[in-house]
């Protein structure tokens, strides 16, 4: 009975995996039928990212030549990997007067971390149950977007699937999605305060 019962709970966690891995595929071909962009004609460079550390090395050089904004909507767990090799870099911009924003689902396991962002001057908020596509734009020209972004290690050698581009219609077409979101999004002062009375009622 109680391999029955193993068998039948690792069948049912497959089960939900594939319903979510099929309501995800839905969902990109719904934003894909949305998307009413036509690449520029003066930039059309697409590349793939295939891996965290590519990632890294392709958005580190973006930040350096961005002048003015820098706009994310990312799994919380980015935060963690912004406070491990990123962090620096986006004090500096902000230093230096650019403007840092976003959006992220966070419980309550990544506080520390969104609080470190928030104390150098990055503005967060948290949009509570978003699973749509990740994002992120540079001076509205550069972006990139996820395919699979599935990360749940620290290893740079983690695989992920990423469109980065220069193409400035693309890029537009995030922001408006991204000030959308914005709009329907609560600061992340408010949920960390929510966070830590579910834990403490008392505080």
């Amino acid at each position: 009975m109680e391999l029955d019962i193993a068998l039948d709970t690792a069948l049912k966690k497959h089960e939900s995996e594939l319903r979510e891995l099929e309501m995800r595929k839905l969902e990109l071909q719904k934003i894909s039928k949305q998307q009413q962009f036509r690449p520029s004609d003066e930039f059309s460079t697409f590349k793939i990212i295939k891996s965290l550390k590519e990632g890294i090395s392709l958005a580190m050089p973006a930040l350096t030549a961005t002048a003015e904004e820098w706009v994310m909507v990312c799994p919380a767990i980015f935060v963690v990997i912004s406070s491990l090799y990123t962090i620096e870099d986006s004090k500096k911009f902000i230093d230096r007067g650019g403007k840092m924003k976003t959006i992220i689902d966070f419980s309550y396991e990544y506080i520390d971390s969104v609080q470190q962002h928030l104390d150098i001057g990055v503005d967060i908020r948290q949009l509570t149950g978003y699973r749509g596509v990740m994002f992120s734009v540079f001076d509205k020209k550069i972006s990139t977007s996820a395919i699979n972004v599935d990360i749940n290690r620290f290893s740079l050698d983690t695989p992920m699937s990423m469109i980065w581009t220069d193409d400035p219609t693309y890029a537009e077409y995030l922001m408006a999605t991204f000030e959308m979101l914005w709009e329907q999004s609560v600061p992340a002062e408010q949920r960390i305060e929510e966070l830590l009375k579910e834990v403490s009622p008392h505080v």
